[in-house]
């Protein structure tokens, strides 16, 4: 199967703080990849450098095989994505946003479409600020898949998502997925990664302590829950917050 994401010796440090340590992987094309762990994991960060939006400090990354720091127009036309955080303007319409976005790229899918698939439809001429926390989150999605791209980035893509809204937009990525859609996800939610992911990574203290099958995580750990075998990988069974 051909490989969409390849990273080697990724690495990266702030003010002397290792966030990322020496992180390899390889996601094949058609596939759907969950990246866990903690807040202050490393996840974010991780994803950024990917991205090229952040640089690393020692590795090598590619997308279909073309450099994020070298390639980055071309890589631009192919990759979608859903930061954890994004702010837009809240006096601007859903539609109007839309308009704008498509309009920054060659090929652009039918947002009107997607809006349909991810029950904004109704939305189209309200303005942002009218959107409550769910519906910013499915249009944020929306404009991740507005350049056609193969492959598509999403953090904690349902935060804020109450669970009807959170299994259509699963069905709705999982169609995408059997349209050969490659998909890079970091999630808080093991439901939403054993119903999407073909494997997963948890990352803990910016490297890697399991990589493989959510079955395989849960046969090693001897639980019977993904939840469960997240928590013994990370050891974050029993903890309290203070």
């Amino acid at each position: 199967m051909d490989e969409t994401i390849r990273i080697s010796g990724l690495s990266k440090s702030y003010a002397g703080n290792k966030v990322l340590t020496d992180i390899s992987l390889s996601v094949a094309a058609g596939e759907v990849y969950g990246l866990l762990g903690a807040n202050g994991a490393g996840k974010s960060t991780m994803i950024e450098c990917i991205l090229g939006t952040r640089r690393a400090d020692s590795g090598s990354v590619r997308i279909m095989g073309l450099d994020p720091w070298k390639n980055r127009k071309q890589l631009f036309e192919e990759v979608g994505v859903q930061f954890q955080e994004t702010h837009y303007p809240e006096k601007m319409k859903v539609r109007e946003l839309c308009e704008e976005t498509a309009c920054l790229y060659e090929k652009a899918a039918d947002w009107e479409m997607l809006l349909e698939q991810f029950a904004l439809g109704d939305k189209k001429h309200a303005f942002i600020q009218e959107l409550s926390g769910g519906q910013k989150q499915r249009l944020f999605i929306i404009l991740a898949l507005i350049p056609e791209p193969k492959v598509v980035f999403l953090d904690e893509l349902t935060t804020g998502l109450d669970t009807k809204a959170r299994r259509s937009v699963w069905k709705s990525l999982l169609r995408l997925k059997e349209q050969g859609l490659t998909i890079f996800l970091s999630s808080h939610f093991m439901d939403e990664v054993e119903v999407l992911c073909d494997r997963i990574g948890i990352l803990k203290d910016g490297g890697f302590i399991f990589t493989g099958t959510a079955e395989e995580a849960m046969a090693q750990s001897g639980c019977g829950r993904l939840e469960d075998a997240y928590l013994w990988f990370t050891g974050e069974e029993g903890t309290e917050d203070a």
